[in-house]
């Protein structure tokens, strides 16, 4: 049964993991919180050793038709847009393959008319040939529009439910396909029929309570472990960041509690990977990542073209998305939101050596499965 047929009374009656989880979420002091950060670390080491994985995001399109209140790319937002050609996208990739990255996340808004699924799988094929770890965050789809994609190389696929409260969820999805919540919800098992190596969940934390939100993000990674068994998991959490529409965060989620969530999601789900992106800021960042996370995104772009400057000469602007026939004067597209740390894939290789930890710019090659 799929998780949206289940999610309500798992949250009422929960399980004897999601109590504990829950528990680890209560208030504690700082001794204790100490020793859940090191006991975090200790159980990361032991599961992942002292290996970080590095990825960054490539946007292929800003082009949107939904309407979140929340997201920069929001169709109702008065942004400069512009979806990327192939060969754009291929002179991006390049770009972040020479600095040493061998996993990319393809990153769009979600609009039929630019991002298809013919031209995701064009983007895959044509990038297979440099990068062994490709994968996807775009709109939800069909299991059977899922395989083409995972057939042309993709082995990952991201999916935020973005918030877990049905009622903030119906309010802040206005328009689109994106406001039926339970077709989103039930994306990753659809994911996973189709055979994506890799399968991403998170919320964005900010738009309801903290706590709530968690212990919902917790049920969902309960039962992904038992009917996605076969796809190698991970959580992310990030925190709202400035956007074009200026919506501001709803729900304090500070520093303290960040932490408190990442040594609970760690200690309840010793094997799973914890995403760390660049949303947050450099010193907190650094702080973490010998705690808990074992995945961090590094020198990234949040606008299609941010990289090499692709796509700028055929920059447009929309109104309520309505494209504007008036000649665009802006150089580059409009961000999905505002990075927080602006350092380099270098940097950030090297804070991690000082920390002890081992950068990892490829895990993965499909030579592996070979015979």
């Amino acid at each position: 049964m799929v998780f949206s047929n289940l999610i309500d009374s798992q949250l009422a009656s929960p399980s004897p993991g999601l109590q504990a989880f829950r528990r680890l979420l209560e208030p504690c002091g700082v001794v204790e919180l100490e020793n859940r950060a090191q006991r975090s670390s200790a159980l990361t080491r032991r599961h992942f050793g002292r290996t970080m994985r590095l990825f960054a995001p490539l946007y292929l399109s800003n082009e949107c038709v939904n309407n979140c209140a929340y997201c920069g790319f929001s169709r109702d937002n008065a942004i400069v847009r512009v979806t990327l050609e192939i060969e754009q996208v291929a002179t991006e990739a390049r770009h972040l393959v020479a600095e040493g990255f061998r996993n990319i996340l393809l990153v769009a808004g979600e609009h039929p008319k630019f991002v298809s699924g013919d031209y995701l799988q064009r983007c895959i094929t044509r990038l297979k040939r440099e990068v062994p770890s490709i994968s996807l965050e775009v709109a939800p789809m069909e299991t059977s529009d899922y395989l083409p994609l995972v057939a042309a190389g993709s082995d990952g696929l991201v999916v935020y439910q973005e918030t877990y409260d049905r009622e903030v969820y119906r309010e802040l999805h206005t328009a689109g396909p994106k406001k039926d919540y339970d077709w989103r919800l039930d994306t990753p098992e659809r994911a996973h029929e189709a055979g994506f190596r890799r399968i991403g969940i998170g919320v964005l934390f900010g738009l309801s309570d903290w706590r709530g939100e968690a212990t919902a993000l917790a049920a969902h990674l309960f039962h992904l472990q038992r009917v996605c068994w076969t796809s190698q998991l991970t959580v992310s959490m990030p925190r709202l960041r400035p956007a074009a529409g200026e919506f501001q965060p709803r729900f304090p989620f500070d520093d303290r509690d960040f932490t408190q969530l990442l040594c609970a999601l760690r200690i309840t789900f010793p094997q799973i990977g914890i995403v760390l992106s660049t949303r947050e800021p450099a010193p907190l960042r650094d702080a973490l990542a010998p705690l808990g996370f074992t995945m961090m995104s590094a020198g990234s772009h949040t606008e299609p073209g941010g990289y090499t400057g692709q796509g700028s000469d055929q920059l447009h602007q929309t109104v309520r998305g309505r494209k504007l026939e008036s000649t665009c004067s802006a150089t580059s597209a409009t961000e999905q939101f505002a990075i927080s740390d602006e350092r380099s894939s270098s940097e950030i290789a090297g804070m991690l050596h000082t920390r002890g930890l081992e950068p990892v710019w490829k895990d993965w090659d499909a030579a592996i499965l070979s015979p």
